[in-house]
């Protein structure tokens, strides 16, 4: 799939896609920087609210960090996909894992409308 010069993500977000970091934010060039300062607490509470729905949602973790957040989706009906976090500096982490076309999947499997995500159109 063509890459996305624009960097939007509006069309994800128009189609249900949240993406979500564990720390919302970082000192520039230092990564973690601005872990332990509370936003964990944040986005914690946001997935435990995202699994009380009862619709399905499709968690995508990428990277070590989110992988540990699986423990906080307890709802059967909820589907959970891991992945090597999609940095340059870890390429084949995620190489080969497709969790696009996974998560469409899980999706079509629970009657739900998958997603387009390709951003190059329109």
């Amino acid at each position: 799939m063509p890459v996305s010069r624009s960097g939007n993500l509006t069309p994800w977000a128009r189609q249900g896609v949240l993406l979500l970091n564990a720390v919302l934010t970082v000192r520039q060039a230092s990564p973690g920087s601005h872990a332990n300062k509370g936003w964990e607490d944040f986005t914690d509470a946001t997935i435990r609210a995202l699994d009380a729905r009862a619709e399905r949602v499709v968690f995508l973790l990428w990277g070590g960090y989110a992988r540990k957040k699986a423990a906080l989706v307890t709802n059967p009906v909820h589907v959970v996909l891991e992945a090597g976090h999609p940095s340059p500096m870890n390429p084949r982490g995620f190489l080969g894992s497709r969790p696009f076309s996974a998560a469409n999947k899980a999706l079509a499997d629970a009657g739900l409308p998958t997603i387009d995500w390709d951003l190059t159109a329109g």
